[in-house]
């Protein structure tokens, strides 16, 4: 079973309405969260609401790699690094905490428990993603066009994650130079890798970038949440999984 998760109700909203048109969702409430388990595109899924935030994310990660096989992200980012605009997908090669700062025990960014500051996502997920990017990004594009957006491209690189949200030209110049290859900033995608990576569960996220996470936003979130995340988020998964192992 594949566990698909999104922080916010609009980056879920498609995707569970493609699987419950495959047949009735199953749900469950376990720990605060609402688990719906059903089938996409012919394979078990598990539908899940994190909530923002590392502490949400993590939480509800620990919940899913009880039951799933493998755990996939998607949703919204902002995109800090060249030539990542809005509109455009980011697939996650690894992730990391770019808040998390345990000196002098640890070195900058470095996960205590497991020793390392960028976590690797999945390889065989990740190019599912990947493939499932080159796709969708040739779908969207009249909506796309009319938010006032260009041409849509796939970036494959490392994603930060934060309780912070980052929303201002100095934050993202900090990032870019603190963390250089950094090509979005979100606030769960790391915390749900540190799960998974303690657990042995395969794992991969991959983000729409809403906005180039600085004072130059100029989209309206709420449209583009329902008229390019949310499609996004179901295409990306629905396209991905006939090549998920």
């Amino acid at each position: 079973m594949i566990a698909i998760v999104a922080a916010l109700p609009g980056e879920l909203s498609a995707i569970e309405a493609a699987a419950s048109a495959e047949g009735p969702l199953t749900s469950r409430r376990v720990a605060g969260r609402e688990l719906h388990t059903g089938t996409l595109c012919g394979r078990p899924v598990v539908l899940a609401l994190s909530g923002v935030g590392k502490v949400a994310a993590a939480s509800t990660a620990t919940l899913l790699v009880e039951q799933a096989s493998a755990v996939v992200m998607v949703g919204t980012a902002g995109g800090i690094g060249a030539g990542v605009e809005p509109g455009d997908v980011v697939v996650a090669a690894e992730l990391v905490q770019h808040d998390l700062d345990a000196r002098p025990l640890w070195d900058r960014w470095v996960v205590p428990s497991l020793g390392v500051a960028r976590i690797p996502a999945d390889k065989a997920l990740t190019a599912a993603l990947a493939a499932s990017a080159e796709v969708v990004i040739g779908e969207h594009g009249a909506d796309l066009a009319a938010l006032g957006l260009g041409t849509p491209h796939w970036h494959l690189g490392t994603v930060a994650s934060g309780d912070t949200f980052v929303a201002t030209a100095e934050g993202s110049a900090r990032l870019r130079q603190e963390l250089p290859g950094t090509l979005a900033v979100e606030m769960e995608g790391a915390a749900i890798a540190q799960v998974c990576r303690t657990a042995a569960v395969p794992f991969a996220v991959a983000r729409t970038v809403s906005d180039r996470a600085d004072h130059s936003a100029v989209v309206d979130f709420p449209k583009f949440l329902d008229r390019i995340a949310a499609p996004y988020a179901r295409d990306l998964v629905v396209t991905a999984l006939p090549w998920c192992p």
